[in-house]
């Protein structure tokens, strides 16, 4: 199955429905499962959640073979950390375990257009930072906190699923090509998920898990009307041509 990792991880979603069919239909005794993914990371929460769907997998015992050939960075490489194995392009791109948060302040500016901006919370730490408001000292400092804290679960969930790895050396938000991880053991072998499948498809069946949606009532009704169409116009024209037929004869 692919996974193509966008800010969001909004393909989570499909992700999950692969899984279910997978825990409910295949054989971890037999089965084994290959992800190809290709994600630059995103927002922790999201990528959180795909990370814990591919968890589902181990804990039912199946072997889950993650493929990178191009990007599998912050988010992405915390959803790779989660497999069995890891393989990696040469030069495709692994790592940056690390969180980053980056916003604007037009308070200044704001005020120089005579622009007051209120904002009421309930709870101190509600909002720590704000881009239309004032920013205080405690507000940054828990801001950061919280980064902190996030890197922290970043770092345990890749130390608990790939223990081989040396976390406080790789845990520097640097990323790093495939031939350099694989001295960081942040991957396992090199290679492409093409060489991985076309190895073991002539031992092993290889079926692809996609998700299409189901297609809506007007799109159906438009598909019979335009076959409708399509076989009035074919029964004129055989018509038409039997017509001119019979005229010359």
């Amino acid at each position: 199955m692919d996974f193509h990792g966008d800010i969001k991880a909004s393909d989570v979603e499909n992700l999950r429905k692969k899984i279910n069919l997978i825990i409910l239909s295949a054989n971890p005794k037999k089965d084994e499962v290959l992800l190809r993914l290709e994600s630059p990371g995103g927002m922790v929460h999201s990528y959180g959640l795909a990370a814990a769907e591919l968890a589902r997998l181990r804990d039912k015992n199946f072997k889950l073979i993650i493929c990178v050939d191009k990007v599998a960075a912050s988010g992405g490489y915390l959803m790779a950390s989660t497999a069995t194995k890891i393989i990696a392009a040469p030069f495709a791109i692994v790592g940056s375990i690390g969180v980053i948060a980056e916003l604007p302040n037009f308070n200044r500016l704001l005020k120089k257009l005579d622009v007051d901006i209120e904002q009421h919370t309930a709870g101190e730490f509600k909002r720590t930072l704000t881009m239309l408001g004032p920013n205080t000292d405690k507000g940054r400092e828990k801001f950061r906190e919280e980064l902190n804290e996030a890197h922290d679960l970043f770092k345990h969930w890749v130390s608990t699923h790939r223990q081989q790895v040396d976390i406080d050396k790789v845990a520097t938000g640097e990323h790093w090509f495939g031939t350099q991880a694989i001295d960081l053991k942040l991957v396992d072998e090199l290679g492409t998920s093409d060489d991985y499948l076309m190895s073991h498809s002539e031992k092993q069946a290889v079926f692809q898990i996609t998700f299409e949606k189901p297609k809506q009532l007007t799109s159906r009704l438009t598909r019979i009307l335009q076959g409708s169409i399509e076989g009035l116009i074919g029964s004129g024209i055989k018509q038409l041509k039997r017509s001119r037929f019979n005229w010359h004869q």
